[in-house]
């Protein structure tokens, strides 16, 4: 039997990656906070340093906290690293695990992304897993495979059931940052190839799961890449500096 549709609320999440100072965050936190739709849920990813800040600003908003990345262990001699535990405590909920720029700048292979996720879990964080395949891989015909093999790495070691308290992100490699977005067609056949797969492992946690559109997604094109069946919100990048764009965003999703 099959298992039947279910409603997924939207989440639009902003990763701000290294940019801005103390005083945008705060004022580009406050705006969002203040024009974030009802009916969908809002996400900001804002660099190390401005969490705390951030989490004040957002205080007695819906809109939810996350980190961009966290350490591979829970505690100890590793200078430099932030563990899930200590996002925990400044009220992140969310955390991005295996984006596309860990993986290509700081070399994160997918046992690492892995232990990563389950990290965050431990710590009472939702991970964000991040996938994508680059433009050669997609050239090469490539692009499920790519997939196939970064999803399964995290499904070997943490299991299909922790996908309850998970998010996906699918990024191609080759439209971040680059101006180049995948049609929505191309987008929601991946979309529909990644669920399809957890589909096969458990139909109730697939039919469940979020999966986002991450690739540079602006106000221009984010109602036509939400309308498709099997992508569930946005992972955005630049537009999520500019809080007029974002928030048109935001209001694309209220409208699926």
């Amino acid at each position: 039997m099959a298992t039947p549709p279910q409603i997924r609320t939207p989440l639009i999440a902003g990763n701000w990656k290294m940019h801005g100072r103390l005083t945008m965050a705060r004022e580009l936190a406050s705006t969002v906070a203040q024009g974030a739709p009802a009916g969908i849920d809002v996400l900001l990813c804002p660099p190390f340093p401005y969490l705390a800040p951030v989490a004040v600003t957002l205080q007695g908003s819906h809109v939810h906290l996350g980190a961009q990345n966290l350490a591979t262990e829970a505690e100890g001699a590793y200078t430099g690293e932030v563990s899930g535990d200590m996002l925990a405590d400044l009220q992140c909920g969310f955390v991005l695990v295996g984006h596309s720029e860990r993986r290509t700048l700081y070399g994160e292979t997918d046992d690492v992304v892995a232990v990563k996720f389950q990290r965050a879990q431990a710590a009472g964080l939702t991970p964000v897993l991040c996938i994508g395949e680059t433009l050669a891989e997609r050239e090469a015909g490539d692009t499920e495979a790519v997939i196939a093999r970064q999803l399964d790495a995290v499904l070997a070691q943490a299991g299909v059931g922790a996908l309850k308290q998970a998010v996906l992100a699918y990024e191609p490699v080759w439209a971040i940052g680059t101006g180049l977005t995948a049609t929505p067609a191309q987008a929601q056949a991946v979309h529909r190839f990644i669920r399809a797969r957890i589909e096969a492992r458990d139909g109730q946690i697939a039919a469940g799961l979020r999966i986002l559109y991450g690739g540079s997604v602006k106000a221009d094109n984010a109602a036509s890449l939400l309308a498709e069946t099997d992508i569930d919100g946005g992972l955005i990048g630049g537009a999520s500096l500019d809080a007029d764009s974002f928030l048109a965003i935001c209001q694309a999703a209220t409208a699926q």
